[in-house]
């Protein structure tokens, strides 16, 4: 568990890197795949609708790579996906890809 909590601790003090370098290792396909069978419902009943408003609502916080990384592991914990860091960097390329397009 202990893990878990580190890597959005540490992905915040690595630095002031802003590039999506943070997700090249990821697979954005493998990524949807994952976001599609755990992140849609959660979405949908915050928000309504297919539930991507989440990712493109004007007051969003995810700003940054490391933010968007940290959220996406914050959100794996919380709704018990019991994904790998592995695929938390998948779905961090598809979200980066489709909706965050951060360079």
């Amino acid at each position: 568990m202990r893990h878990l909590l580190a890597l959005p601790i540490f992905l915040l003090l690595a630095g002031p890197v802003q590039s999506a370098d943070l997700f090249a290792k990821g697979d954005a396909k493998a990524g949807k795949a994952l976001h599609d069978k755990s992140c849609i419902s959660c979405h949908k009943s915050m928000l309504g609708g297919d539930g991507s408003a989440m990712y493109s609502r004007m007051e969003r916080k995810i700003k940054t790579p490391q933010k968007l990384q940290a959220q996406i592991s914050g959100c794996n914990s919380n709704a018990g996906a019991g994904w790998f860091p592995e695929d938390e960097l998948h779905v961090g390329a598809y979200l980066n890809q489709q909706y965050y397009k951060f360079k």
